[in-house]
């Protein structure tokens, strides 16, 4: 029997596949850092011009967007015929549209939240790095452990 771990390929992708990936999801992750601690928000977004674009309501997600760290953005899939997925993290800065053409060119961007209610403010993130990756998913024979049956306290 053999205990080496199989090595999987992890294929280190373009920024140009990395935006064609994004292109294809509207819902991804957004990391900011607000006084002392991150916090992560699922957003949905779209693409426009080498930018991610969200809409949000004033609160906890856009005063830390807004703040003066720079934020991440992290959005996945998987093909579940192919096994295949992949993951592309942004980095940048974030601001408000503020600009009436800004704003107006916004409502051209088929962006509807989710969630009810108002989502007045349009957030742009200006990236200075994309990075992505593409892996097979492995299949649990690869990773299972006895210990993954073991019984878990509650974290209560």
């Amino acid at each position: 029997m053999n205990d080496t771990p199989a090595k999987s390929a992890t294929e280190v992708l373009p920024s140009h596949e990395c935006w064609g990936l994004l292109r294809g999801v509207s819902v991804g992750r957004l990391a900011v850092w607000l006084e002392d601690h991150p916090e992560i928000f699922p957003v949905n977004f779209t693409v426009d011009h080498g930018t991610i674009v969200f809409r949000t309501a004033p609160g906890t997600k856009l005063k830390g967007a807004m703040g003066p760290a720079p934020v991440a953005f992290e959005a996945d899939g998987v093909d579940a015929d192919t096994g295949i997925a992949w993951s592309v993290v942004v980095k940048g800065s974030a601001a408000a549209l503020e600009s009436t053409g800004d704003v107006l060119d916004s409502f051209a961007l088929s962006l509807f939240p989710w969630q009810p209610g108002r989502k007045d403010a349009f957030v742009r993130i200006v990236p200075t790095e994309i990075t992505g990756r593409r892996f097979k998913v492995a299949q649990p024979a690869e990773w299972w452990t006895a210990q993954s049956d073991a019984t878990q306290s509650s974290p209560e």
